[in-house]
């Protein structure tokens, strides 16, 4: 929502700066920063494209009473006005059920929430604010209290699940509810019950940063820890979904929190190591908010079995949805910490995951692959001579001169981090000419050239360096030969009176010190 689309400010002195830093920037770019946008960059192609951040729940849950939804209970066909009314009768009904005493008052219960519930569930029509305007999150405030049957718990969680997934304000209505959802996720509670309280703080949390705040000054991240323990395999995958939309930020306190609950990790382990791709999924992306916005978790994690059951899902998995956040998790941590790429990455075969991933026709796992090979491609040079070696090199610099602009500029940064060596202070970084050759050589420079012309400012800087690694580098004083022939001169000239001034002074000095008035003539 809204709110997720805010840029973190890091502190300019987080210790996790580093392999983006090898190539250096025009505008500051940190790994730490990375990680955070990228994080939340995610989160939003999550919410629209692959795993909607709020969840309607239309089936029975498994092992309800309710075996499935009798057909015909819902007439598709019919006109709004008529499911709107047969709503508003629904919340009367309830009120009803509440106000009576006596023998069937608890069928009488059970059947009014049960037929707004399935209002509610429909697709064909949303019906949330009509049930909101007829009074029903007060009604269902009162049927979750304690001392109700299990029954009516789930049939009125199941109601709140569904009007928080409806719009922003709508699930802002839930506010009276969250304590009463909070306190059945407990011990207490039956597992049936406390799932559904999950998947409907879930959606809540899935909204934005200030429900996810109540939620969290609520205590409602403990309870949810637990029920990942649960043998149960669907309230173990809500309660970590609902947990990954809990702690996905841009706020790293809720991440910070986490990773200091007791058993938090032996949880996260524990659900990897099972076969349940599904419930590994949602694991993984508690992982990516924990190595996004926690530098603790990251230390924590990197020396945990985690990495090791992440790339093993890398190797043998082919389904999309878990791809996703094992690679970005995956990169998080080989952004952050040297001790991670040297104790897993450079195990020759553990990068075939990875060019695996960015070989593949799915634009989002090229992202992400090309992503976390760029962070290892600026560590050591044994890390570079790694991927320099394998067949990702060839992909990439395809990646680089062909592929949509976010899978360029990835494949770009990783390309130039080959190229390089830091040296540690302010001088330029020594060259590592063998790379930049075959780099050059293979068809790359275009795509260079091509991210100078970029209307992004850190794209086009990263182009601009790149083609000062050519002109200075390549041997026998080719480079600017070469720039000049793919209309390099151009693409910097751009720049002359460019509002940018870090940009303006870079390409300007690039094209007088290249191209200036003895350019051409020692031929």
């Amino acid at each position: 929502m809204a709110d997720d689309s805010a840029s973190p400010s890091p502190s300019s002195a987080s210790p996790l700066q580093h392999h983006r830093e090898a190539l250096k920037s025009s505008v500051r770019n940190t790994a730490a920063s990375r990680r955070r946008e990228q994080a939340i960059a995610i989160g939003k192609e999550r919410r629209e494209a692959l795993i909607r951040a709020k969840r309607v729940c239309r089936a029975p849950i498994s092992g309800s009473d309710e075996a499935e939804m009798e057909e015909g209970d819902m007439v598709v066909d019919e006109e709004k006005a008529c499911l709107e009314a047969k709503t508003a009768h629904a919340v009367e009904e309830l009120k009803s059920a509440l106000s009576i005493q006596g023998k069937g008052v608890q069928k009488k219960k059970i059947e009014a929430l049960r037929d707004l519930r399935r209002l509610l569930s429909q697709p064909e029509v949303p019906l949330v604010d009509t049930a909101i305007k007829a009074g029903a999150v007060p009604l269902l405030v009162q049927y979750l209290s304690f001392g109700s049957s299990d029954e009516q718990l789930l049939e009125a969680a199941w109601c709140l699940t569904n009007i928080a997934a409806g719009e922003p304000e709508e699930t802002k209505s839930l506010l009276p509810a969250l304590p009463l959802l909070i306190a059945h996720l407990g011990e207490k509670s039956s597992t049936l019950v406390a799932e559904q309280c999950a998947w409907a703080i879930g959606n809540v949390a899935g909204e934005g940063a200030e429900l996810r705040s109540t939620l969290l000054a609520q205590g409602a991240l403990r309870p949810l820890t637990r029920l990942m323990f649960s043998s149960k395999g669907s309230t173990a995958r809500t309660a970590a979904w609902a947990m990954s939309n809990l702690i996905k930020g841009p706020d790293p306190k809720a991440a910070n929190e986490l990773i200091t609950i007791d058993g938090v990790l032996n949880a996260i382990i524990a659900s990897l190591e099972k076969e349940d791709e599904e419930l590994a999924t949602e694991v993984a992306w508690v992982v990516v908010y924990l190595s996004a916005l926690s530098d603790r978790g990251i230390s924590l994690i990197v020396r945990s079995s985690v990495p090791q059951l992440l790339i093993g899902r890398l190797f043998s998995s082919e389904n999309l949805r878990l791809l996703i956040p094992v690679l970005r998790g995956l990169g998080n941590l080989i952004a952050a910490d040297d001790y991670m790429v040297d104790s897993v990455l450079t195990v020759g075969n553990n990068i075939i995951g990875l060019i695996k991933c960015l070989k593949g026709d799915n634009r989002v796992l090229r992202k992400e692959s090309s992503w976390a090979l760029s962070n290892i491609a600026a560590g050591s040079f044994e890390h570079k001579k790694l991927i320099f070696a394998s067949e990702a090199t060839p992909v990439l610099i395809r990646l680089v001169t062909s592929a949509q602009f976010d899978i360029r500029r990835e494949a770009a940064y990783t390309l130039g981090n080959l190229c390089v060596v830091p040296t540690g202070n302010c001088e330029l970084p020594k060259i590592i000419v063998e790379h930049l050759v075959a780099i050059v050589d293979g068809g790359a420079l275009p795509g260079f050239i091509h991210l100078v012309r970029s209307a992004d400012v850190d794209t086009a800087g990263l182009g601009l360096q790149f083609l000062e690694l050519v002109m200075r580098g390549y041997p026998n004083k080719q480079g600017p030969k070469l720039v000049e022939m793919e209309d390099g001169i151009e693409a910097m000239e751009r720049f002359q009176f460019h509002e940018n001034e870090q940009m303006r002074n870079m390409a300007n000095g690039l094209v007088d010190e290249y191209f200036g008035e003895d350019y051409g003539l020692d031929e």
